[in-house]
């Protein structure tokens, strides 16, 4: 049943609403992960790290409501569902416990790469369906990619 019509194709929606479901997945993930290890991690670098990881859940958590009105706006459900989430997500497992502040912004760093991996993929998929969402997708991976540079800069 759709509540909205989108003007776009069946076969352009069905494309273009993948991509924004992996991308809400994923980014929710993301903001889980962050948070997770925000909690948990010890160390030396204790605080710089802890602020930093705040940034991304903050980011994560944005986007993702950006693109879950992206897809709304469309005429396609989100689904953010934790069930979803983990059925679905390219983010990766989290290490449970006390996460010190080197592996803290390992995690961070494999977690922002899988992400950003398949968020340019997005990106691709959605230049000739629908170049809104791509604009969106593409704001979304560039900010990403900052966070995952400071990261890989923090263990440099």
């Amino acid at each position: 049943m759709y509540v909205v019509k989108s003007s776009l194709s069946d076969a352009d929606l069905k494309t273009v609403a993948e991509a924004l479901q992996g991308a809400l997945v994923d980014l929710v993930d993301l903001s889980l992960v962050a948070k997770q290890v925000h909690w948990n991690v010890v160390g030396p670098r204790f605080r710089s790290v802890h602020l930093q990881l705040d940034e991304v859940v903050d980011i994560a958590r944005l986007h993702s409501d950006t693109v879950a009105e992206r897809a709304s706006t469309l005429g396609v459900p989100p689904d953010g569902r934790a069930a979803t989430v983990a059925s679905s997500s390219g983010v990766g497992d989290t290490p449970a416990g006390w996460i010190k502040d080197a592996d803290a912004v390992q995690t961070l760093v494999e977690a922002l790469g899988a992400v950003i991996v398949r968020m340019r993929d997005r990106v691709a998929v959605t230049a000739d369906p629908d170049p809104v969402s791509q604009d969106i997708l593409i704001g979304i991976t560039a900010d990403l990619e900052k966070h995952h540079w400071m990261f890989q800069a923090e263990n440099g």
